[in-house]
């Protein structure tokens, strides 16, 4: 970024050291244009790593979407087999049915009419037998009054004498005669009433089957009806086929569209590892220009020559110089061992997100870097931060207005829940671990939920008794 600033003639005697400020001013906006852009190119990267992930992920849910898609493909083609296989057997069976259902309806009726027509029949010969009982009845009466008369014809001959002697033998004729007839009519009369109980008998299980036959008729129109069902069920089955033959052929287009965008996103993926690869190049080469414009602004600041950031410097120089010296009070007096002052046993702290940590030090840094740090933050109004990290990035305790507890948002706590934290990126770890007199950075502080904010971060070393603690940053609005 370049600035066309209108300047006054500078006297002969002011231009080397206007000069000098003017490299330090310069330097110092190289530093920031430089970190911004590596900034932007670290975002490309985090986003080109995302894409290829995604890339890759949907290669992976194309193959899966294919092989489900070809295991529904086989599927339908053995459910249309299967269809087709029931449709034909449904439409020989429903022949079968319906001819068979046709003889057998065919053949109860008949048998139907047969029984109504047997029931009429022994109805007509009871009526018959009764005719036949009365005309057996009434011989019976004419017998016993034709042995009646014999009788008193042979009284009247008997009385007659010789005369009516001829009379007599008629008599006896005619009372021998119905002597004859009268055994007859009466086993006669015997046999018709046992026919007339037994054609009760036959009468009464005529009736019983016929009401059968008309249950069986009534049910032989039911199996007309279900038929029609069979008939409609074997449409019903080629209507399915059909539909299966449709849906087979959709999966088949599908699946031939699969591997089509299988093969597109194959290709789309190489491309985004090739502009990943190259993101991942341009990043270390920002990297390593942002180091070369960090060295630049060390070697401006050894060389003499005041920055407007000069100030600050010192002021971080100073106050780590302060800090190193409350640690080793601290060993003097036994507050804490060397051991638990460089503890590294980060213990995570449940339910915190981001996660939080402690060790045995944060006591010591909570009672004693608040009088260090706090004052600080007045010293210019572009310091945002001043916080002690240890070697790892580790930072315990931080200013009051960072150290709120934390709530159910993620994205509020990483900006105001920033003490027993672990800042381990490029810009928190360097200042940690820097034995340099001071280091300068230009840096994109993340707030949480993707904010960032154009920072310089400048850090000084702490030592305690000649071991390297960690160093104390001071971050600032550029």
């Amino acid at each position: 970024m370049h600035e066309a600033v209108l300047r006054l003639p500078i006297p002969e005697a002011q231009r080397p050291k206007q000069s000098l400020a003017d490299i330090g001013e310069r330097g110092g906006r190289l530093g920031v244009e430089i970190a911004d852009m590596a900034g932007i190119i670290g975002d490309l990267t985090a986003l080109g790593h995302a894409q290829t992930d995604q890339a890759r992920a949907a290669v992976t849910a194309a193959r899966q979407m294919s092989i489900t898609n070809a295991a529904l493909a086989s599927s339908m083609e053995e459910a249309r087999a299967s269809a087709n296989s029931t449709r034909a057997t449904l439409s020989d069976t429903a022949s079968t049915v319906s001819d068979t259902l046709t003889r057998t309806i065919d053949k109860l009726g008949t048998l139907g009419e047969g029984a109504i027509s047997l029931k009429g029949s022994i109805e007509n010969v009871c009526a018959t037998i009764k005719t036949v009982q009365q005309a057996s009845e009434a011989i019976q009466e004419i017998a016993r009054e034709t042995q009646l008369l014999a009788l008193n014809a042979g009284v009247e001959a008997a009385r007659a004498g010789q005369a009516g002697k001829g009379f007599a033998i008629i008599a006896d004729a005619v009372k021998v005669l119905a002597d004859k007839i009268r055994p007859f009519t009466a086993e006669n009369q015997r046999n018709l009433e046992a026919l007339t109980r037994t054609l009760i008998s036959v009468l009464s299980e005529a009736d019983k089957n016929a009401a059968i036959a008309q249950t069986a008729i009534a049910d032989s129109n039911s199996a007309r009806e279900t038929t029609t069902t069979l008939q409609a069920l074997v449409e019903s089955a080629q209507r399915l086929a059909h539909d299966i033959d449709a849906m087979s052929q959709s999966v088949e287009s599908n699946n031939a569209c699969y591997g089509d965008l299988r093969n597109e996103l194959k290709a789309l993926v190489g491309t985004v590892k090739e502009c990943d690869a190259k993101l991942t190049l341009a990043q270390a080469r920002a990297d390593s220009i942002l180091g070369i414009s960090e060295d630049f602004i060390l070697f401006i600041a050894e060389s003499g020559i005041d920055t407007p950031d000069s100030p600050i410097v010192a002021f971080c120089q100073d106050n780590a110089g302060q800090i190193s010296a409350l640690f080793e009070q601290a060993l003097d007096r036994r507050e804490i061992t060397m051991a638990d002052l460089f503890d590294e046993n980060y213990r995570p702290v449940a339910n915190t997100d981001p996660q939080q940590m402690m060790t045995r030090f944060v006591a010591l840094t909570d009672r004693l870097l608040p009088q260090i740090q706090e004052p600080m933050l007045k010293f210019d109004p572009r310091i945002v931060f001043c916080a002690a990290v240890d070697r790892n990035g580790y930072l315990p305790t931080h200013n009051n207005i960072y150290s709120k507890p934390q709530g159910s948002d993620p994205a509020w706590n990483s900006a105001n829940c920033r003490n027993r934290r672990m800042f381990n990126d490029r810009t928190g770890l360097a200042a940690g671990r820097s034995t340099r007199p001071f280091l300068l950075q230009t840096y994109r502080r993340d707030m949480g939920g993707g904010n960032f904010v154009l920072m310089k971060d400048v850090s000084a070393p702490i030592t305690v008794r000649g071991r390297h603690w960690g160093g104390l940053r001071i971050g600032f609005k550029v």
